[in-house]
């Protein structure tokens, strides 16, 4: 029969009969306490080694510019091939339409005449012009409306597309002038030049975002703190990582081009795992000192447990992010090296510059105190209110799991309602979309298109110019989609490009419907019978569907993998099947919430009025698997943190009961204040302008404070309580995994010490 050393009193924590000397401590010397132990011993290099390593890697973002995606020619699918066909055969210009419109006069009015002459004259003469339309010449019919109250110039741009927004400001002021001379008239561009606003105001979002997140960060963590030192030191390794990171991104970009949102996922996974694991860190190292352990003593402490802690919350964080490189997508692939090099830089300033700048300040580390705040912190790290929370779960365990389980169910059951959906144009900043909206009513049915790409050996032949006329013919037999039908065809006569008008928004069902009836039904009856012919459909709604398509198949493939790896490195960390199989069932409940609250707020409009949105057509196609792969990471740095806590109580001589109580109680204060400021900075994503940012920061957001209060308050200790030693349960087959020391001191090490009893332990 075994036995174990275990406290007498559950509120005094006892690990041995004897006291600690605090000169000499018993931590393990693992990884992350020999990494803490070189920092201690040589701060100069490390702290100086890391400042002089992050320079130069941002110093490289700077001089090294990220090379970005193609996005022509990354996309999946049929869509995909089609784009890449027009981006390498065909070199289409870029475009703008301007839109002159009247309430009064028509078209074959002299006056509503010269605005449009006025329009043609002004942007005819500019560099950047290298053909003008003018809706009067024969075979331009359909660039006046049906009411001829609305008529359409379109512009082509000179040279290649992807410097046309270098140049078209020019044409946009010519517009305004045009504007201005005739105010009896509406005078508007569309196209390139909104696409270019979009962008800016895309960057100027991500600029909001960060704006507001750093201080906010700081203001949350001065009150966690209650000192100005201790607040920095978090934030500053958060930004350090970041700005590290970018010089490494920037280098992989040569290789591996990066999406060009990368730097904002990077910012907000690099402060988010920064802040944590200096918060884990920091907190444990002030705890320790307020036990009576010396400054050199604490920070080893708090580096066996807490650096171990980072070691293993870091490393899973990483194998969830690596399954996006499962997707098959660039964009994806791209975002997995950012949050995968931001973790590891991160993880590494936690365990070499932290230990460092600790072992520096000792306990300088509270100066700039914080009237009154600083009052309200406890340096036991044990919080009041979730104090008395979790005694009374523990007391009540089967009721808090059943209520705790069944109100996430209940909230993850919209889930199963989850349609994936690109968001149209039209959930874009409307005050960018005038001219758009306008041409949309006057010119229904023509803002859409279905590109149908044909490629063949020349394509001027009788029998592709007669496939492709019927493939017109057919098109406009469906009644969902228009004129005027558009056939352009490259210098080398080798691709005929065939711009369909559809119905719809681009990604609803009427749209949709198109694009079916054209691969399915239209396609194979007519260009399809060609021999030697390539034929593909894009546009954008083929590219959502496309896209849609290639998630739906990958998903499960990249849930398995994150799944069955965390189990694998939970068990090897824990060794306890129950630990790790409890882990991931706790953390698909919270994603599965965030995934309920997703479909409830975007799905079904709840709460749109606030958020400032009107589009309920679906979650984007991208959302799914990103915030499964972050969320899963994520959350596992609360779990890792709070369960090593409750094992090294256990291996110290707690009971299993004493373990759970003390080891979520003494981290309660400190993984609260870690999810404030998470919640905080997605929650800023959550009131940007675009669509994919609301869902993104509202999603996060959710699935946190969900994770740090239900989850990790609540049904952890109440699983726990229930299990007993169950919670503890390795078959014999699996004797083999290593033994991990947890490490560090449970108890304050002057305290007077209790005889110790034993309990027998079979």
């Amino acid at each position: 029969m075994k036995t174990r050393v275990i406290q007498s009193d559950p509120d005094e924590p006892t690990t041995s009969e004897h006291p600690v000397n605090p000169a000499e401590p018993r931590v393990p010397m693992n990884l992350a306490a020999r990494m803490a132990h070189w920092s201690g011993h040589h701060r100069k290099t490390a702290i100086f080694g890391w400042l002089a390593l992050v320079a130069g890697l941002f110093a490289i973002s700077i001089v090294s510019p990220m090379k970005t995606i193609v996005t022509e020619t990354s996309g999946p699918g049929q869509s995909g091939r089609a784009d890449t066909i027009l981006y390498e055969d065909f070199e289409q210009p870029a475009g703008e339409s301007v839109l002159i419109q009247s309430t009064s006069l028509k078209a074959t009015d002299p006056d509503f005449r010269a605005t449009v002459d006025a329009v043609i004259a002004a942007v005819s003469p500019l560099n950047a012009v290298a053909r003008v339309q003018s809706p009067f010449d024969e075979g331009n019919e359909g660039q006046i409306s049906a009411d001829g109250r609305s008529v359409l110039v379109p512009l082509e741009i000179r040279g290649p597309s992807d410097e046309a927004s270098d140049k078209i400001d020019p044409v946009v002021a010519a517009v305004a002038e045009v504007q201005t001379a005739h105010p009896d008239f509406y005078v508007g561009s569309f196209g390139e030049s909104t696409n270019k606003a979009l962008l800016a105001s895309f960057g100027d979002d991500l600029k909001k975002a960060g704006a507001i997140s750093l201080p906010l960060t700081l203001i949350i963590l001065l009150v966690a703190f209650g000192a100005l030192v201790a607040a920095g030191i978090p934030l500053l390794l958060g930004l350090t990582a970041v700005l590290g990171t970018f010089g490494v991104a920037a280098l992989v970009s040569q290789v591996l081009p990066m999406d060009e949102s990368v730097r904002a996922i990077i910012l907000l996974i690099g402060l988010a795992v920064g802040v944590d694991y200096s918060m884990f860190y920091l907190k444990r190292e002030r705890e320790e000192r307020a036990a009576g352990r010396s400054e050199e003593a604490a920070l080893e402490a708090a580096a066996a447990t807490s650096g171990r802690s980072v070691l293993i919350s870091g490393l899973t964080v990483m194998v969830a992010m690596s399954g996006m490189f499962l997707t098959g997508d660039a964009t994806f692939a791209s975002f997995g090296v950012a949050t995968m090099t931001v973790v590891a830089v991160a993880m590494l300033g936690s365990l070499t510059v932290l230990p460092a700048l600790l072992s520096k300040l000792g306990d300088k580390v509270d100066r700039g105190r914080v009237p009154f705040v600083h009052r309200l912190r406890r340096d036991d790290g044990e919080g009041r209110i979730w104090g008395a929370i979790i005694d009374r779960v523990l007391r009540r365990p089967v009721v808090a799991a059943v209520l705790a389980s069944g109100f996430l169910i209940a909230i993850a059951v919209p889930a199963l309602q989850l349609h994936t959906a690109q968001p149209s144009i039209d959930t874009f900043p409307q005050n960018l979309l005038t001219t758009y909206n306008r041409l949309k009513a006057a010119f229904p049915g023509t803002d859409i298109a279905a590109i149908v790409v044909v490629k063949s050996a020349d394509v001027e032949t009788p029998a592709v110019a007669k496939a492709i006329d019927e493939l017109k013919q057919d098109a406009l037999d469906t009644g969902v989609m228009n004129q005027p039908i558009d056939v352009d065809i490259n210098p080398d006569k080798t691709v005929a490009a065939v711009s369909i008008p559809v119905e719809g928004d681009g990604t609803d069902s009427t749209s949709n419907e198109a694009l079916a009836s054209l691969r399915d039904d239209i396609i194979p009856a007519t260009v399809g019978t060609l021999s030697d012919t390539e034929v593909a459909v894009t546009g954008t709604t083929a590219q959502a569907k496309d896209f849609s398509d290639q998630m739906k198949t990958v998903a499960p493939l990249v849930f398995g993998f994150v799944l069955l790896f965390a189990f694998g490195l939970m068990l090897v960390s824990f060794r306890s099947v129950v630990i790790a199989a409890k882990a991931v069932i706790l953390n698909l409940l919270s994603v599965g919430a965030a995934y309920g609250i997703l479909v409830l707020v975007f799905q079904k409009g709840w709460g749109k009025g606030l958020l400032g949105f009107e589009f309920t057509g679906g979650i984007d196609p991208f959302l799914p698997i990103l915030l499964f792969v972050i969320l899963f990471g994520l959350s596992m740095d609360y779990h890792v943190f709070i369960l090593s806590r409750v094992r090294e109580a256990y291996d110290k001589g707690m009971s299993t009961d004493a373990a759970i109580a003390h080891g979520i109680k003494s981290t309660a204060g400190v993984v609260t204040s870690a999810a404030i400021v998470m919640v905080a900075v997605f929650a800023v994503f959550g009131s940007l302008q675009f669509m994919i940012f609301k869902q993104f920061g509202v999603g996060l957001a959710a699935a946190i404070l969900i994770d740090a209060t239900i989850i990790r308050a609540i049904l952890l200790p109440a699983s726990m309580k229930l299990l007993g030693e169950w919670n503890w349960y390795l078959p014999k087959w699996l004797e083999w995994l290593p033994h991990l020391e947890h490490g560090g001191s449970v108890e304050p090490p002057d305290a007077v010490k209790a005889p110790p009893t034993l309990e027998p332990r079979g």
